[in-house]
């Protein structure tokens, strides 16, 4: 192994947003980064996003990137050397001169419930969620449940859970595994049920495209699997328009990855390592779901074909959300044979 980086450059600044969940994913990468590179120092850059504007529903100031464009520009203006994002939050598109350098062994991807299970929810029972995905699913699997719009930090939302002022509260798995609550959790939705949010479990790091010393540094601490899980589902978001107002999911299963958890893996290539996508589209009342699933190994046409698969195949494009503008030169043609 060559110089650190600490001697070379000076300390590797990451920049996060200032959240508790936030803060400590971004620690976790910069203590995966020194176990990797002895003697390698790393400062965190706080920003604050637009997202942690907690005045307005996030209908209202716009889904989609809100939780990442600040921290983007931070690295892209030159404040910070790479980004750390939980990769859900990511926009399904790459901002223009950054690049997914590393994602880590993923956390578990589904979604689960604090105040009650599933199975036990009183009928008219309320539930406290901001994902229009997870409302659309729970209300086809229950059309008599009613929702609450939920903002706040992840204690905040698990409280409202806990204190009985919602039937529950839905919360991604990975962020109460990742702070150590997973006793809270009272139900963990089977992904087949309630399609995860592509990216859910993930988190994302990038850096400038043009940054190979960092590119390099950060590689060290992919994992090919997660990483190319990823892929696939953006790819499967990418061809759904991205900032569609429809609910979607998507969700990558990895065969050999799931056993997999060594960082920097070299183990698996396009070629050995088998995919099976699942994408989700449906209209906001929970009515109309729409599930297609294909498997193969280049992560980005297997996302392409899942979301072609909805919009053509499953009809998907005739949900009200969906307009030409949208649907405009993204259609890309599934290959012949694959389910």
């Amino acid at each position: 192994m060559g110089p650190s980086r600490s001697v070379q450059s000076g300390p590797l600044r990451l920049a996060t947003r200032g959240s508790p969940l936030a803060l400590h994913q971004t620690q976790s990468i910069a203590q995966l980064l020194k176990t990797t590179h002895p003697g390698l120092e790393v400062d965190l850059v706080l920003v604050r996003t637009k997202g942690d504007d907690l005045a307005a529903p996030l209908d209202q100031i716009g889904g989609q990137g809100i939780f990442v464009t600040e921290v983007e520009a931070a690295v892209a203006g030159g404040r910070a050397d790479a980004a750390v994002h939980s990769a859900k939050d990511l926009t399904s598109t790459m901002v223009a001169g950054l690049v997914l350098a590393a994602v880590p062994p993923r956390a578990d991807a589904r979604d689960g419930l604090v105040g009650c299970t599933l199975a036990d929810l009183p009928p008219g029972g309320l539930i406290a969620t901001g994902s229009a995905r997870r409302r659309a699913q729970l209300a086809y699997l229950r059309p008599d449940l009613s929702f609450t719009e939920i903002r706040g930090n992840m204690e905040r939302r698990v409280s409202r859970g806990e204190d009985g002022s919602v039937s529950a509260v839905v919360v991604a798995v990975a962020a109460m595994e990742r702070l150590g609550w997973m006793h809270r959790l009272t139900d963990i939705l089977d992904p087949f049920d309630v399609l995860p949010q592509g990216g859910q479990g993930a988190i994302a790091v990038q850096c400038r495209s043009d940054d190979e010393a960092t590119r390099e540094l950060l590689a060290s601490i992919d994992h090919v699997p997660s990483h190319h899980a990823l892929v696939a589902e953006r790819s499967v978001l990418a061809g759904l328009g991205g900032s569609c107002t429809v609910p979607v999911g998507a969700w990558a299963e990895t065969a050999a990855g799931s056993a997999a958890s060594t960082a920097g893996s070299t183990a698996f290539t396009d070629d050995s390592l088998e995919l099976q996508v699942h994408g989700l589209v449906a209209s906001g009342d929970g009515r109309v779901v729409i599930r297609m699933s294909r498997h193969g190994h280049d992560p980005e046409m297997i996302g392409a074909e899942v979301a072609h698969a909805l919009l053509v195949e499953g009809g998907g494009s005739g949900i009200d959300g969906f307009d030409e503008a949208t649907l405009s030169g993204r259609g890309v043609p599934g290959r012949a044979g694959r389910e």
